[in-house]
């Protein structure tokens, strides 16, 4: 039992650190994870390894490969497109229903995590002003205490936490933030459901920029690789043709040396 349970304790580590590391961007869309070099880079075993994997597998942030190894999930347009519509709905709801049943300690809460996303924007910390931002969102789905919703949106958070990792504005999304958090508080559900759509509006087409940017970067990179590629190719040629430019001894006298080596 002691093992089953160091087991767990790492593995749960092991999400943590990985999880952090694709959130942060250290990992990108697309990069492996294989089993055995996580393991070392770690210093663990493969086990606690192979069911972060399965548990970053089950958050939707990782698509799984043959045999050990997994890539960071890439999105597609209509991934972010399909996403959205979905996020549009339950977000939304998920915000009202919290609003009509807040207490003042719930307040506290979502408040806090305000606090906690400005102070991160004011110094340019990214990574701690989207967790926060990601918290806002996360204490709005506890307040709203519906299970089927939150039991859906949390099949959806690993997607959502990555593919809207990347706002670049730490300043206006905080103060996105503090406008939803105003209707919130005052149980204006009217126009917290118009702030809350604009707010995950411009959260698409965020992610939709960044998206064009990636794919931009990739195909650059590939077209850079194929480029070398060719032209280690073609270098041979150009070679024999400057030799040839020079008469036809030289050639000559690369095919005697050859015939005299073999």
């Amino acid at each position: 039992m002691g093992n089953a349970g160091s087991v767990e304790l790492e593995s749960a580590r092991v999400v943590r650190l990985l999880r952090d590391s694709i959130l942060s961007g250290q990992r990108r869309s697309g990069d492996r994870l294989i089993e055995r070099d996580i393991a070392e880079e770690l210093a663990v075993s493969r086990l606690p390894v192979r069911e972060a994997i399965r548990q970053l597998l089950a958050e939707g942030m990782l698509t799984a490969r043959p045999r050990s190894w997994a890539v960071v999930r890439q999105f597609t347009e209509d991934d972010v497109r399909d996403i959205a519509q979905v996020r549009d709905v339950l977000e939304v709801l998920v915000f009202e229903i919290a609003a009509l049943r807040h207490t003042s300690d719930g307040i506290a809460k979502v408040e806090a995590a305000l606090q906690r996303e400005f102070a991160a924007a004011g110094v340019g910390d990214t990574a701690a002003a989207h967790t926060a931002g990601a918290e806002f969102h996360l204490v709005m789905a506890e307040l709203a205490e519906n299970a089927t919703v939150n039991e859906i949106l949390g099949m959806m958070r690993g997607r959502l936490l990555l593919l809207f990792r990347d706002h670049d504005d730490l300043i206006s999304m905080a103060e996105d933030h503090a406008r939803i958090f105003e209707s919130f508080a005052a149980r204006d559900t009217a126009t917290l459901r118009l702030r809350v759509q604009r707010h995950l509006r411009a959260g698409t087409e965020t992610a939709l920029r960044k998206l064009a940017e990636y794919n931009a970067e990739t195909a650059a990179i590939r077209a850079r690789a194929a480029a070398a590629r060719g032209g280690a190719a073609e270098e041979p040629v150009r070679e024999d043709a400057a030799a040839a430019a020079d008469g036809d001894e030289a050639p000559a006298a690369r095919q005697e040396a050859s015939v005299a080596g073999e």
